[in-house]
C-alpha cells in the first residue's frame, strides 16, 4: 500500500496559485519558495506542489477530487468554499460517472479544476447534462447549466461496482 500521494502541477502564477490553496485546503504551505509551493495533507494523505511554469499549464488536464466520508462533510467544506468565494459549481443528487453523488466544484487561478463529492451509490445511468455536446467529459463542471434528476430516476438499480466518481 502506497502512504501518502504526490502530485505535482505547473501553474502560472505561484503567489495567486499559494493563496488559492491556503483558502481551499486551509492550511499553509509546508514549503514556498519563489517559484514553488508544497502542502502536506493528512486526511486525505496528499502531498500536491505547484511549480511556476506558465508553459507548461495544459487547459486539457482533466480535474482532481476529494470523495468525503460522509454528506455533511460536503456540506461544510461547501460553506466554507462558499464564503471564500471558491465554488464555480454545485451539484446535488446528481448522476456522474454512473454515480449518485452530491458534490461542488471549486477551480484554481490556472483552471484546474477540484471535484468535492459524497458518493450515495452506484446507478446505471448518467445524467443527461453529461452526454450532450457541450459537456467535454462526465464530472466536468458546465458552467451555464445546472443537471436535473427527476426523482424516479434516483430509485433506479445500482451497479455492484460500488466505487465513487471517475
Amino acid at each position: 500500500m502506497f502512504p501518502k500521494m504526490h502530485v505535482s502541477l505547473y501553474v502560472k502564477n505561484i503567489q495567486r496559485t499559494i493563496e488559492f490553496y491556503r483558502n481551499f485546503f486551509g492550511e499553509e504551505p509546508a514549503k514556498q519558495k519563489a517559484d514553488y509551493a508544497k502542502f502536506h495533507l493528512n486526511k486525505p494523505a496528499l502531498i500536491i506542489s505547484f511549480v511556476e511554469n506558465p508553459e507548461k499549464v495544459s487547459a486539457a488536464f482533466g480535474h482532481l477530487g476529494f470523495q468525503m466520508d460522509t454528506r455533511q462533510e460536503v456540506m461544510e467544506r461547501l460553506d466554507k468554499s462558499r464564503e471564500l468565494g471558491l465554488v464555480v459549481k454545485e451539484e446535488m443528487g446528481t448522476a456522474c460517472c454512473y454515480a449518485l453523488q452530491d458534490k461542488f466544484w471549486v477551480e484554481d487561478p490556472d483552471g484546474y479544476q477540484w471535484e468535492v463529492y459524497y458518493f450515495h451509490r452506484d446507478v446505471e445511468f448518467n445524467d443527461p447534462h453529461y452526454s450532450t455536446e457541450q459537456a467535454n467529459a462526465c464530472c466536468t463542471p458546465n458552467q451555464n447549466e445546472k443537471p436535473r434528476l427527476a426523482m424516479a430516476d434516483l430509485n433506479r438499480t445500482p451497479s455492484a461496482a460500488g466505487t465513487g466518481c471517475c
